[in-house]
């Protein structure tokens, strides 16, 4: 990858491996804009639905609506979103699937990555831009005593609840990948780099990663 040019980085990773802080810290020392937030809060706006509820959604394989058909309401105008022009808007119907949902979430992605050089966390990136000319694709992942351990602290959980809730979006986010992709998140064959991060700091997996898109464009 070349950073001289317009690029992108995209950062999956386990819940509980540290890795949307990795991805910040990782933009901020290539001074890129960090993508994240950005995405959940487009796509919450775009459906009117809590980013629980997306969550809930991306997990299930049949149409999801169902579940929400009285809850729901038409998405207020979108147009100021970077890079995004509503596909919806007042033509919000019963009929939304998760696919619709997919391709939602895919036009932010790209609009994101088409405005600059940018570093973007999770939402199945490695797969949205797998034709992005200047990309590096990045898996973070951790032990489970130590995923366990910082969702027990980020979410104030007991051990119990906390590998519930690892145990839950793993799996959401392994289906909703192989749904789309036709592959598993957990394939090495996605990535570039694959980090475990259990031996580091945060500060440190963020250095390598820069350590080592510094050398792939060398090699390169």
């Amino acid at each position: 990858m070349n950073t001289d040019q317009k690029f992108v980085i995209t950062i999956s990773r386990e819940l509980g491996s540290g890795g949307r802080t990795i991805g910040r810290l990782l933009a901020e020392k290539l001074g890129v804009r960090y993508c994240d937030k950005e995405v959940i809060e487009s796509l919450v706006k775009e459906f009117n639905l809590s980013i629980y509820e997306i969550e809930r959604i991306k997990a299930k394989k049949k149409n999801w609506f169902a579940d929400f058909l009285d809850r729901v309401t038409p998405v207020p105008n979108a147009e100021s979103f970077v890079g995004f022009k509503p596909r919806y808007g007042e033509d919000w119907n019963k009929d939304v699937t998760t696919d619709e949902l997919f391709q939602a979430e895919s036009e932010i992605i790209k609009g994101l990555a088409e405005e600059g050089s940018c570093v973007i966390a999770g939402r199945s990136g490695f797969f949205i831009l797998k034709d992005h000319p200047n990309k590096f694709d990045v898996f973070i992942h951790a032990s489970r005593p130590k995923r366990i351990r910082r969702v027990m602290e980020k979410q104030q959980l007991s051990e119990e609840q906390a590998g519930i809730v690892i145990d839950a979006v793993d799996a959401s986010r392994e289906n909703f990948v192989q749904r789309f992709s036709g592959t598993s998140r957990y394939d090495v064959r996605n990535y570039d780099l694959v980090v475990n991060v259990d031996n580091m700091t945060e500060e440190e997996a963020a250095g390598l990663i820069l350590e080592r898109i510094e050398a792939s464009r060398k090699n390169g």
